[in-house]
Parts: structure tokens; C-alpha cells; sequence
């Protein structure tokens, strides 16, 4: 599986997120739906961080070139991972950094901005759940409501070119599947514009209770992990303790903008393939508690809850109060249709409360089914096998459909174990 990897033991921001992502092989070019809707460009530049060079990626203004329609974005370096643009210094004077500029905009404004960015339509709806995100953590740290909330440095011009660039340069690299090890965080105080607060900062703190990946305090006392680095990674990125073993193709460095002494101030990424891994798919567990049902019902809800969209449903004994024997109901579900299957459950049951569980996501084979014929005194009888496979393919099970197997056992006077094996076996051996 083709992976993009973070490494968070420096912490994440917007800008360090668009450096390791074009240092690790995306294209800048596919940033110019954003220059194109906001007067900014993105400088793409290099550092040294502690003895190592890292990428910059700057959002400028350019007020006196606005007008100009090469409108280049301009790199401070030669380039070895094809950014082949004017690396000129000539116009130093007129860049200025659009950090916090643009007018204050609500949820609702910066929504609409990046609906009429003309982007592809899965990069579009990465960016619009990240700001969601963000926006959900303003409105709870202000206490307002969603479409309400003023966004403040989360809502500036070079944050959207942030949170969009990074969207548009992680899908250039085409990666099947994102992670990241836990984040750093920092520590100490964080100025902001309402105040000075410790170090996660509110907003962050509110982004992370829904993120994939953990965080850690330190390793230095400063903010290391931002709202807009904070939102991207969660949006993006699954957790992992450590980084997968990959068969590496890229590596990249991003830089912060602060010189952190005895290391390397920098985010670094990492592009390769894994082998073996199985799919991440997003689930919704719901549960339910009942102590009146009767098995008519209970065994119905295997059929019932299937057709509203279940997945998977498990039934399980319970002591419930006054050890009253129960039963507890586990209901795998997509997220899109939990409300639907949850309003089912309550119908079928009767039971006053369904809950939602904790699970965020399941690791699934990929299935697909064969037919196995076999021969059986000169006749010939099909028995489905469903077949699971890894991601790249490499078969770890098979497993014959018992209601095949059983019809012809039944034709044929052989025990039912035996057509499941011969099945199996006519499978394992194509």
C-alpha cells in the first residue's frame, strides 16, 4: 500500500506540513487553484535546521506584482525535485508575508471561498472537513454555535493556503493511505488573540479529542503543534505508534520557522510502500442494552438490521439490573447510515436509548468470491469460497459458503465437513 508518513516528534504546523510535502516529491504546481482565488503565492525556499536542509514553503503577498500575469512563485534554491521556477531574488522588496492578512471571516465565508477554488472534488472535501474541524473547535471554545463563529488566525489568508495547499500537494502524492506518529506538542505559553495560554493551545486541545494519533508534551517549552497543523493531521492521518516498515522512495523535510537548540526544528515525511497491510474502513458501533426482548425478536435482527444498512450485528448475554438475564446488542455500522440503522434498532426492540460506541474505524480484508466445482461420482457441484486477501493481494484465508456446502452434501451423501474441505482445497490449489 502506496503510504505517506509523518514524523510528529517536532510537532505539525500549516507551513512545515506544505515543506515536507514538496520536499517529498508533490508538485507546486498543483497549487495554483489557491493563488488563483487569494492574493498570495506560495515561495518555496530552503534552510538548514541543525545540520539539516529542509524545505520552506512561504505564503506572501505581493501587492506591487498583483497585477502581474506570470505571477511565478519564486524559489530561494535550485531545484532537485523538479520545481523549476524563477529563483530570482530581484523582486525581494515587494514579497510580505500574508500571515494574518485578509478580512475576518465566519465559517460560512471561508467555506464558500473554498467552494469556488475550482478544486478536484476529493481535495475539496478534505479541505472543507479540516475546517470543519477547526471551526467545531472555535465554536466550543467560544461557546457559539458553528455557522456563527468567527475563525481568527485559523481564518487569514495564509492559514486557507495552508490548510488547502497541503490538501491539494497530499493528494498529488497519490498516497493510499496517510499516518503519523504521535505529535509533539510543547510546552511553556502561547500568545493568541484573546490572551496568552498554555501550551496546547484551546483550539488544539479541541482538535486532538477527535484525532486518530496521540500527542505528546515536549520536547521544549513552545508551542510546536498548531490549530491548523493540529486539524490537517487529524483530517488526514491515522495514528501510529512508530513508523511502518516501508519500502522507501522519498524523504522530506519541512521547516519550522524557530532554531531549536540541539535539534532539528523540522517535520519530516515519508513515502513508500508497505506490504502486506490490510484496509482501513470508518465504522460506527451502536449498542443497545435489553432485558425484555424475546429470541423471535433477537433473531430477527440479523436479518432486519441488515437491510437498514448493518454491517455486522452481535448479540451477546448480559446480567442487567436485579440480575435480570439481557442481552447486549453490537451493531457495526457506516457512520452515513448510523442514525438510520440506530431509529431501526429501537423500532425492532423497543428499547428507550441507543448509544454509540467508542470504535472509529475496523481493519478489513478485501473479499471476494470463487466458485469451486467439484467432482463427485462423475457430477459436477459448485460451492461458493469466499476469499480474503490483503492489499496486495496475497490470499490468508478461504472459506467455502456453508448453505452451498450443505446442498450438496445433501445431494451427494457426504458429510458436510467434507464438501467444505474439498472446496477449500480446489481454491488454495488454483
Amino acid at each position: 500500500m502506496h503510504t505517506l508518513a509523518f514524523d510528529g516528534r517536532m510537532g505539525a504546523s500549516g507551513d512545515m506540513l506544505l515543506g515536507a510535502l514538496v520536499a517529498a516529491g508533490a508538485d507546486p504546481a498543483v497549487l495554483d487553484p489557491v493563488e488563483a482565488a487569494l492574493d498570495v503565492r506560495y515561495r518555496v525556499g530552503s534552510t538548514t535546521k541543525a545540520g539539516i536542509d529542509a524545505t520552506t514553503v512561504d505564503v506572501i503577498l505581493d501587492d506591487a506584482e498583483a497585477d502581474d500575469p506570470d505571477r511565478e512563485r519564486r524559489s530561494e534554491h535550485g531545484s532537485e525535485r523538479g520545481h523549476d521556477h524563477d529563483h530570482s531574488h530581484d523582486h525581494d522588496h515587494s514579497h510580505t508575508h500574508a500571515e494574518g492578512a485578509g478580512p475576518a471571516r465566519t465559517y460560512p465565508e471561508v467555506v464558500a471561498l473554498v467552494e469556488g477554488m475550482d478544486l478536484p472534488t476529493a481535495v475539496e472535501r478534505d479541505a472543507l472537513a479540516v475546517f470543519r474541524r477547526l471551526g467545531e473547535a472555535e465554536a466550543t471554545v467560544h461557546g457559539t454555535d458553528l455557522d456563527t463563529t468567527h475563525f481568527h488566525e485559523v481564518g487569514a489568508d495564509d492559514a486557507i493556503a495552508d490548510v488547502v495547499g497541503a490538501c491539494l500537494l497530499v493528494a498529488d502524492l497519490a498516497a493510499e493511505r496517510v499516518v503519523t506518529t504521535p505529535v509533539a506538542v510543547g510546552g511553556g505559553t502561547v500568545g493568541m488573540s484573546h490572551g496568552t495560554y498554555p501550551v496546547p493551545a484551546p483550539a488544539v486541545m479541541e482538535v486532538v479529542t477527535d484525532a486518530d494519533w496521540s500527542i505528546r508534551g515536549g520536547p521544549v517549552d513552545r508551542e510546536l503543534l498548531t490549530p491548523t497543523g493540529a486539524a490537517i493531521l487529524a483530517e488526514l492521518a491515522d495514528g501510529v505508534e512508530r513508523l511502518p516498515d516501508l519500502a522507501v522512495d522519498a524523504v522530506g523535510y519541512g521547516a519550522g520557522d524557530a532554531d531549536v537548540p540541539d535539534r532539528p526544528n523540522v517535520l519530516r515525511a515519508l513515502v513508500g510502500d508497505v506490504a502486506g497491510d490490510l484496509r482501513r474502513e470508518s465504522i460506527t458501533v451502536l449498542e443497545t442494552n435489553l432485558d425484555d426482548a424475546t429470541p423471535e425478536v433477537l433473531g430477527g435482527l440479523q436479518e432486519t438490521l441488515a437491510e437498514a444498512g448493518a454491517r455486522d450485528v452481535s448479540i451477546l448475554p448480559a446480567t442487567m439490573k436485579k440480575s435480570r438475564p439481557g442481552h447486549l446488542v453490537k451493531v457495526v455500522v457506516d457512520p452515513a447510515d448510523a442514525e438510520r440503522v440506530a431509529r431501526r434498532l429501537a423500532e425492532e426492540t423497543g428499547t428507550l436509548g441507543v448509544r454509540e460506541g467508542s470504535a472509529g474505524h475496523r481493519w478489513v480484508a478485501d473479499r471476494t468470491f470463487e466458485t469451486a466445482t467439484l467432482d463427485v461420482d462423475g457430477d459436477a457441484y459448485e460451492v461458493a469460497v469466499k476469499v480474503a486477501t490483503d492489499t496486495d493481494g496475497t490470499v490468508y484465508d478461504v472459506s467455502a459458503e456453508y448453505d452451498d456446502a450443505f446442498a450438496v452434501a445433501r445431494a451427494t451423501d457426504l458429510p458436510v465437513r467434507a464438501v467444505l474441505r474439498r472446496a477449500e482445497a480446489v481454491i488454495r490449489e488454483r
